[in-house]
């Protein structure tokens, strides 16, 4: 998560209704396929969603591998085969590899900036970030969040959706892994509990 992360963005929804109207209503409105077509029209990257991809990998089906430098998503399948989904990764400064595990799911997620990012952002732009920013279509966690742990320590870093779609494919957020809301929730559906996560 970065500055422009924070940001809000165009979907704006009434939070007077709650997560689960929220939801709905983004569902509605933004639904998979249009927001598949917005992406690529602002110049994504020009991704053009995920796809099953031929892949060779020594780790067992169900594993999540991000590959940062390609800047793609890797759920692997059974065959030498996986799900691959663009990603949007660290900017310079902000990499980061190693081996997590998912240590915690949630739905439209509430967002927490660490203590590191809200001095951060007074300091160099003279903004206060809000302590916490409850789940919705403009949070910028998104419509999921998968929260990677190693052992029982939180890493901070999260894979989730994301309310700038035109990051994907970018190195611009702070070393979480960002994913287009409608695939973060193919993804959160695919993974449990424990599963393993390899960045590369």
């Amino acid at each position: 998560m970065d500055r422009r992360h924070f940001i809000l963005s165009g979907l704006a929804l009434t939070a007077s209704g709650g997560q689960a109207l929220a939801e709905a209503d983004y569902k509605v409105r933004y639904n998979f396929g249009s927001t598949f077509s917005r992406s690529r029209r602002a110049g994504a990257g020009r991704y053009g969603g995920k796809r099953t991809v031929s892949y060779r990998t020594a780790e067992r089906p169900g594993t999540v591998i991000v590959d940062t430098r390609r800047r793609r998503l890797y759920y692997v399948l059974k065959g030498d085969k996986a799900i691959q989904y663009g990603v949007g990764v660290g900017r310079a400064g902000f990499e980061w590899s190693g081996t997590a595990r998912i240590g915690h799911k949630a739905e439209w997620p509430a967002w927490r900036p660490p203590k590191a990012m809200i001095e951060r952002e007074l300091r160099k732009y003279g903004r206060r970030l809000p302590d916490v920013m409850e789940g919705g279509p403009r949070n910028p966690l998104g419509a999921r969040a998968l929260y990677l742990f190693q052992g029982k320590r939180d890493t901070l870093y999260r894979i989730h959706g994301t309310n700038a779609p035109h990051t994907i494919g970018r190195a611009m957020s702070s070393g979480c892994i960002r994913m287009l809301n409608e695939e973060v929730i193919d993804l959160y559906s695919r993974t449990r509990i424990g599963t393993k996560v390899v960045v590369i």
